[in-house]
């Protein structure tokens, strides 16, 4: 449904947005569009506000297209620019290009920086060509995107259930107290102490999110201590190891891997809990929350796990990721599209 909506705003150069469960297969979905695209000399560019992102997109799009040249473009990307047919990018990056692409697939669109800079949304529109398709991507739009789809204004498919039949995660949650003072007391706090008891026992591994980096790093080096026989590491955006921290969690490495909002969205691995500490603080948004709830259960072997919000009183924002990710697994179970 969503590919073939894909082609046909390829083929009638229109705009269309594809609002999809985290985890639903987003990525396999724009393979056709590409390929027809492609298929007519036309240019293509998939692009992210997040790095991670795209380096996550850019091996399997090499291995899908192999015989097309692939440029990936980030900040800190020392692979010299050609012309290519097919381009993945930071949005950031497209501030380079003026009416370059017949088509833009913009991944994560409600991803910081790009929903909140009106310089990024500019840079999209000058980086396509006066006749152009533009496809959005996203697990979750903006209230103002939502409005427009309820409004006819902008043709959109919306994609309730993830591409192997199994419910979204509903997360639980937890009041953890003051878990700020703890840190800074050099105490794991109590509840958060227990629930990673749990999953060390069970042999379960996990991702651990911190709104703050020292107290991340804080965290990382307790948890470490209480737990010597296993391996923890914690990565932030500016982490200079962030790339083999997150490739050792990927290939099983590690027991738990604490991360701030860089990890909320676009990585996958195979099987995995998630936690999240400080739930209430004004990091963790709506969307965020949903996103990071995402990174459970999306593998088809492996499609059930836990998230934990641990916080200090709850928020508008925690209480309406969860409402959100209840109405999504409630209008997939309506439309016959869950397994269970």
């Amino acid at each position: 449904m969503a590919s073939n909506a894909i082609k046909e705003a390829v083929a009638l150069k229109t705009t269309h947005l594809i609002w999809a469960v985290a985890g639903a297969g987003k990525t396999e979905m724009i393979f056709a569009g590409i390929e027809e695209a492609l298929s007519q000399g036309k240019r293509v560019c998939i692009a992210s506000p997040r790095v991670d992102v795209c380096l996550e997109l850019a091996p399997r799009l090499k291995s899908a297209f192999s015989h097309t040249p692939v440029a990936v473009l980030y900040g800190a990307s020392e692979e010299k620019y050609e012309y290519t047919p097919l381009v993945i990018a930071t949005t950031h990056q497209l501030m380079r290009f003026k009416e370059a692409f017949d088509v833009v697939i913009v991944d994560e669109i409600d991803a910081f920086p790009f929903h909140s800079d009106k310089g990024l949304h500019f840079a999209v529109n000058k980086a396509v060509k006066k006749e152009k398709t533009l496809i959005y991507l996203t697990a979750t739009p903006t209230k103002k995107m939502q409005k427009e789809i309820a409004s006819n204004q902008l043709r959109a498919t919306i994609l309730p259930a993830r591409y192997h039949g199994y419910p979204l995660p509903e997360p639980t949650v937890h009041w953890v107290g003051d878990w700020k003072k703890h840190l800074t007391l050099n105490k794991i706090p109590k509840k958060l102490k227990h629930l990673l008891t749990k999953l060390v026992h069970k042999k379960r591994r996990f991702l651990l999110f911190v709104p703050q980096i020292d107290l991340m790093e804080k965290l990382a080096e307790l948890i470490q201590e209480c737990f010597p026989s296993q391996l923890f590491l914690s990565v932030y955006a500016a982490d200079e190891k962030r790339k083999e921290s997150v490739l050792k969690m990927r290939e099983e490495k590690l027991t738990g891997l604490l991360t701030t909002t860089i990890l909320e969205r676009g990585v996958t691995f195979r099987d995995i809990d998630v936690l999240v500490l400080g739930a209430e603080d004004q990091t963790f948004t709506e969307s965020s929350l949903v996103q990071i709830a995402g990174r459970v259960g999306r593998h088809p072997e492996f499609p059930r796990g836990e998230v934990q919000f641990l916080h200090y009183g709850q928020t508008k924002a925690m209480k309406n990721a969860i409402k959100q990710i209840k109405k999504m697994n409630q209008h997939a179970k309506k439309k016959g599209l869950l397994k269970c």
